[in-house]
């Protein structure tokens, strides 16, 4: 099983209370000294055994069970979980369903982590809901990033292209138990799909999970590679029950007419990360299949590099794939990387990958009969010798086996030279100027695009905040090849290569015009979007004009506010004008507290008193001083609210929560928000158009005055010590101002 980091377990002790999982099991706990005594749920406890010790986090049975250890012992204790499942509950926020004690369990058959999948979904949503759940298991696993990387796969665009995931033996633990109905229904159905074995294991486990949709965005097949090792009968490659579906990267065939056909899919996207885009692969010497033969011939493909390893096996299946494909009326070349060498191997060991991949492309051996192709040799941009970097390549002539097996150090050669009307099909380095020349009318909120006979209508590009981001409502509208009027309007992701194919095939349809046409257009408007977009979130972060500086007497009458030896009582008399008397330390340490917002590190007041004192009046009266939009303020907050409260929305603010007991989840941001003066989080949101994630990142900047009231007797040490404590009395008179 993949481990679990070392950082995340150390996190989840100290940041979930023992305390509080005890008293939601309706355990009363009783203040002994430093500890906290109560009666163990988890034996017949008559007399109170239990102890936890909040300043360590730790909680220890002195009576018959001698259970003890952190908050996942309990929650091992207490829901009858192993390690690994106690630990993911809690990073599910979890918190006990009962309010009453409930006596330990050996084994639980309840799951109470939230399903990745839905019991109702058909084959398509399954299939995509386990794609999804792999995808972000893989974001928050360093062991598999560190993989991808030792295998030079270092591209966040790739993981996000192609939901690159992993599988940890998690998913189980989400899923109920198969000795109920729920559990072995949806089970059953995943082990008919080829996600779970016979055994009820996964079958991916332990291994990156890349899988494969077609054009419309269903999986079609999902490829495993085991990166965990000593997994008993695991072999290193592996794939999903039946017949080979599906063809990986199938874009890259619509939008080119020439491809890279690798035997792996880590060869594949080898070549994609070094920036050749039209590639694909088969599955395995011998996955050459009819889904791919009925692409290439659907797309039109007209040239094949065959990119096979170069061992025997490689070898004999591209001399028989390149008889196929030429049969086909396709033109074969073969990439002739050294011997007993991969795709993968041969980019990590020869650097830069985007060169030597580009040389071995270029001297890709003709296997058809007769003589090469005319007009068809592809060469390198020209780069000067001086500029050219020393990069180990290959010397693939078939001399000498001896030169086959060499690796020797060499700047990178330069080819015959070639008519000038012969195009490049492998260039290394090409520079493209974007388009976006195109008439643009703005009508409110909606971004009119006009391209030849069709309009384009852009929707809800203003709230697109994020330059990773460009998801909006695009309608097209025309007139089709009857003369009548037709459209297409779809909410779609920009950004992705697949939504914008579905998209143009689709609209093409309805407007009865060829797709190619559409996919141009589409992307002239993209870019232009783009444009537009980077421009409005420039414009956001613009530093506002200046406020109107004050006049001159206003100016005066502040200064001399400020110089006059009474302006404390002056203070303390406009309270009492306002109506709150008594207490005249607390509203000036109050009043303090919340002048400091203008300062780089503000204060924090924390106001504490049982039910009724006055708090909630003293916290009011104060506040009143602050003008509204200076001032934010709620009853209670959730654990993730500060981090989606928007950028710059609580800078130099006073930040006001009524009772602390209503912000504990909250307390962990409260404190980095004081400490380090912002927020910053990466979120995932699930696209509802097309089902799939995109990661978004929150800033919230500070700094920040804290306000709260407490009834508390026990408030967390840590936000005790950066608070100036007020405490008033049920008599409503001032009794002290501490730290």
């Amino acid at each position: 099983m993949a481990r679990i980091p070392e950082a995340e377990v150390e996190r989840l002790k100290k940041e979930v209370s023992v305390q509080r999982l005890a008293e939601a099991r309706g355990i009363k706990l009783t203040r002994h000294g430093a500890d906290l005594i109560g009666k163990c749920p988890f034996h017949d406890d008559r007399t109170p055994s239990l102890v936890i010790t909040p300043a360590k986090n730790l909680w220890h049975c002195l009576g018959a069970c001698d259970a003890g250890g952190t908050v996942i012992d309990w929650v091992m204790k207490a829901e009858g979980v192993s390690f690994r499942h106690a630990v993911e509950m809690l990073k599910q926020d979890y918190f006990p369903l009962a309010a009453s004690p409930v006596q330990s369990v050996k084994h639980s058959t309840v799951r109470r982590l939230t399903p990745p999948v839905e019991r109702g979904a058909d084959d398509r949503l399954l299939l995509l809901q386990v794609a999804d759940y792999y995808h972000e298991t893989l974001k928050l696993s360093p062991e598999a990033m560190k993989y991808l990387e030792s295998r030079g796969l270092k591209s966040s665009e790739m993981v996000e292209h192609f939901r690159l995931g992993f599988a940890n033996r998690t998913l189980g633990y989400r899923l109920p138990a198969k000795n109920r109905v729920a559990g072995a229904q949806m089970r059953g159905r995943l082990q008919e799909l080829g996600i779970l074995r016979d055994t009820g294991h996964e079958q991916f486990n332990g291994s990156i999970v890349i899988p494969v949709f077609d054009m419309t965005g269903a999986v079609m097949e999902m490829y495993g590679r085991k990166i965990t090792p000593n997994l008993k009968n695991s072999p290193d490659h592996l794939y999903m029950r039946g017949e080979h579906r599906g063809v990986w990267n199938e874009e890259a065939l619509v939008a080119s007419k020439a491809i890279i056909l690798c035997e792996a899919l880590i060869d594949a996207l080898t070549f994609w990360c070094a920036g050749y885009r039209n590639v694909t692969a088969s599955y395995g010497v011998n996955g050459f299949t009819k889904d791919h033969r009925a692409a290439f011939e659907k797309h039109g493909t007209e040239r094949v590099y065959i990119a096979y390893d170069n061992d025997e096996a490689g070898n004999k299946a591209a001399a028989k794939l390149s008889e196929e494909l030429i049969s086909m009326g396709l033109e074969c070349f073969r990439v002739e990387f050294p011997k007993g060498m991969d795709a993968n191997e041969y980019a990590l060991k020869v650097q830069p990958a985007a060169k030597s991949l580009g040389v071995l492309l270029n001297r890709a051996s003709w296997l058809g009969k007769g003589q090469r192709p005319a007009g068809q040799v592809a060469v390198p941009t020209v780069v000067p010798a001086t500029n050219v970097e020393p990069v180990s390549t290959v010397s693939t002539g078939a001399t000498t086996a001896a030169k086959e097996e060499t690796l020797q150090v060499e700047a990178v050669p330069k080819l015959e030279t070639v008519p000038a009307e012969d195009e490049p099909v492998f260039p290394l380095a090409a520079v493209v100027a974007p388009q976006t020349d195109v008439e643009v009318e703005r009508r409110g909120e909606d971004v009119i695009v006009r391209m030849e006979s069709r309009e384009y209508r852009v929707r809800g590009l203003e709230k697109n905040t994020s330059p990773t981001v460009l998801r909006v409502n695009l309608r097209v509208l025309g007139v089709n090849a009857h003369g009548d009027m037709a459209l297409h309007q779809d909410m779609l992701e920009l950004t992705s290569a697949r939504q914008r194919m579905a998209f143009s095939k689709q609209a093409a349809d309805e407007l009865h015009v060829k797709e190619e046409a559409i996919r141009r257009e589409l992307g002239r408007v993209m870019l232009k979007l783009e444009q537009m977009r980077d421009e409005q979130i420039a414009e956001a972060l613009r530093p506002k004009e200046a406020v109107e500086a004050m006049a001159e007497e206003e100016r005066t009458a502040a200064l001399e506010l400020l110089r006059d030896p009474r302006l404390l009582e002056r203070i303390v008399e406009d309270f009492a004008r306002c109506g709150v008397v008594g207490e005249e330390t607390n509203k000036l340490v109050g009043y303090l507290g919340v002048v400091s917002r203008h300062l780089d590190a503000p204060l924090a007041v924390l106001v504490q008193s049982s039910s009724a004192a006055g708090k909630s009046s003293l916290m009011e009266a104060v506040l009143a001083f602050v003008p509204e939009e200076q001032r934010v303020q709620y009853s209670a907050m959730t654990g993730q609210s500060l981090f989606y409260m928007g950028e710059t929305n609580l800078k130099h603010k006073v930040l006001a929560i009524v009772e602390e007991e209503g912000a504990s989840r909250a307390a962990y941001a409260l404190k980095l928000l004081q400490s380090e003066g912002q927020l910053t989080i990466a979120s995932t949101d699930k696209d509802p158009v097309s089902g799939k994630h995109v990661t978004h990142e929150y800033h919230v900047e500070g700094p920040v005055m804290i306000f709260l009231t407490t009834t508390a007797i026990d408030i967390d040490e840590e936000l005790l010590n950066r608070c100036l404590v007020l405490t008033v009395n049920e008599d409503r008179e001032q009794t002290q101002a501490i730290h």
